[in-house]
């Protein structure tokens, strides 16, 4: 068992990782927004981790490292997977004109991300702070 393992600091690196990953391919979409052909890409990350973390219901133990895990999984299962956009465009008013990226869905997809981002490393600071509090003897 690893030492951090029992805190939320495993699902927020995998929520930090999965953010920076969403902010590398709005910019790819961006850059490549005039360009003719272009398949628009996103991450899909939210869902992945509302699966592995359950909807409460029946956590299982197991005892022996072949029995299969019921209820709740660890954020650990959560992987943040580039897929291609297949709806759109060049019928897609929204669009381009010249594939299907559009501007201010990306533009509003990449504020999004930010805040989640900011939420994210904030929480894993205020998550460390209260670790070395209780160390300290101070909380």
């Amino acid at each position: 068992m690893r030492l951090f393992d029992g805190t939320k600091i495993p699902v927020l690196n995998r929520a930090l990782d999965a953010y920076a990953l969403r902010q590398k391919v709005i910019a790819t979409n961006l850059a490549n927004i005039t360009t003719p052909g272009y398949k628009a890409q996103s991450v899909k990350f939210e869902d992945e981790l509302s699966g592995a973390m359950g909807a409460g219901g029946i956590n299982g133990v197991t005892t022996d490292p072949r029995h299969m895990a019921i209820g709740a999984q660890d954020g650990d299962a959560a992987v943040a997977s580039v897929q291609t956009v297949s709806a759109g465009g060049k019928g897609d008013p929204r669009a381009s004109g010249m594939n299907n990226v559009d501007l201010d869905q990306e533009m509003a997809e990449l504020a999004k991300t930010q805040l989640r981002f900011r939420f994210s490393a904030r929480m894993i600071g205020d998550t460390f702070r209260n670790i070395q509090a209780s160390i300290r003897g101070t909380q």
